[in-house]
C-alpha cells in the first residue's frame, strides 16, 4: 500500500515479515539498536535473552519476526525503511508503560495496541509517523479489524516542546486526528486511546 504525507512525498507501507527484515534491521542499526539497544522488543513478552544487550535483543526481534510473533508497519523509501509502527495482540505486546495502574482501570482488553512508532532522524517532522500509523491500521484491518488502543505522549497541557526523539508513541493530537477518542491518562505524560477499525 502507498501513503503521501503533506509534503507530497509518496511512501509504500509494507508489513514487517522475514522478507522486510532487513530493511527493518538496516533501520534500526542506523540509529544504534534504538534506545540503548532495545530493538522494539521492550513491550514484547519477557525472555532470557530481553535485556542481555542490543545482539541479544536483535536476536530475540529477529525470532519473533520470523515466528510471525512480532508486527509493524514498515515505511518504505524506495528500498529503504525509513519509520515502523509497532501493533500486536496484548498477548503479543504485554508489557507497556504504567501496566499497574492499567490494569486497575482497564474494563477489558484491546484486540490489538500500538506500542511504539519510529521515524529515521532524516525523515522526522515530515508526516511519516502518521503515515506509519495509519499503515498499521490498516495491516490490523486486513487482518480482520478490531478495537485498537494506542498509548500516546499527552502534551495537552505542556508548553515546553519535546523532542520527536523521546515521543516514541506519538502524541494525542495526532491520534485525534486519525480518529483515535481519548479515553483516560496513563502515567503522568501519556493517555489510553482507542478505534475501532472494521475489516477490509
Amino acid at each position: 500500500m502507498s501513503a503521501t504525507t503533506g509534503t507530497d512525498a509518496t511512501y509504500e507501507v509494507r508489513p514487517l515479515t522475514p522478507e522486510t527484515w532487513p530493511a527493518f534491521d538496516a533501520l534500526v542499526q542506523r540509529h544504534n539498536g534504538i534506545f540503548g539497544g532495545c530493538w522494539c522488543i521492550w513491550f514484547h513478552p519477557d525472555s532470557d535473552e530481553r535485556g542481555q544487550g542490543a545482539e541479544a535483543n536483535r536476536a530475540l526481534k529477529k525470532r519473533f519476526v520470523e515466528e510471525g510473533a512480532a508486527h509493524a508497519a514498515l515505511v518504505m523509501d524506495g528500498d529503504e525503511a525509513i519509520a515502523w509502527a509497532e501493533y500486536g495482540t496484548p498477548a503479543e505486546l504485554p508489557t507497556i508503560h504504567h501496566r499497574k495502574q492499567y490494569d486497575a482501570e482497564k474494563v477489558a482488553d484491546p484486540d490489538y495496541r500500538i506500542t511504539c512508532v519510529f521515524v529515521d532522524r532524516r525523515y522526522r517532522r515530515r508526516g511519516v509517523t502518521e503515515v506509519a500509523i495509519r499503515g498499521a491500521l490498516d495491516l490490523i484491518a486486513e487482518a480482520g479489524g478490531g478495537v485498537v488502543e494506542a498509548y500516546p505522549h499527552d502534551l495537552t497541557e505542556q508548553t515546553k516542546k519535546m523532542s520527536s526523539s523521546f515521543l516514541y508513541n506519538g502524541t494525542r493530537r495526532l491520534y485525534e486526528r486519525l480518529g483515535f477518542t481519548y479515553v483516560r491518562p496513563k502515567g503522568l505524560k501519556n493517555c489510553v486511546m482507542v478505534i475501532e477499525v472494521p475489516p477490509t
